[in-house]
């Protein structure tokens, strides 16, 4: 997955090409970095529509590639790394959306597809043992 980081991206062009790749994952960004396997606070989440640049007044017009292989851990490392991002990764399940804080070690691959089997329907008819003939 490409993703495009301009002076003029704001969180939300970054989230959206996220999504693309991961529809069942989002990104929130928050102005504080969270401890491992613990979520992030609510109070500090940054509004969408900031500019990259305002967090990072270096930086640098650039694309850069990421594997679904990789995990959750990993990927947010590099964007604080690169970025200067405090991401954290949601992962739907059914009508929610979940922080990935104690599956991070999972790859955005593996997320992405826990998040699809939780939201989709199956309309699967539970089984009546009281259908089979017992010998």
């Amino acid at each position: 997955m490409k993703i495009e980081i301009t002076k003029a991206s704001t969180l939300q062009h970054i989230s959206d090409q996220f999504c693309a790749v991961f529809p069942f994952l989002k990104l929130e960004f928050y102005k504080e970095k969270h401890k491992t396997n613990e979520g992030s606070d609510v109070d500090d989440q940054l509004t969408r529509d900031t500019l990259l640049i305002k967090i990072q007044p270096d930086l640098k017009e650039t694309y850069f590639n990421i594997d679904g292989e990789i995990s959750v851990a990993d990927f947010e490392k590099m964007m604080k790394d690169k970025f200067n991002l405090n991401v954290q990764v949601f992962r739907k399940s059914s009508k929610i959306w979940l922080q990935t804080t104690s599956t991070d070690h999972w790859s955005l691959n593996k997320q992405n597809g826990k998040g699809e089997r939780s939201t989709t329907d199956y309309n699967i008819e539970p089984l009546d043992i009281t259908d089979f003939d017992v010998d």
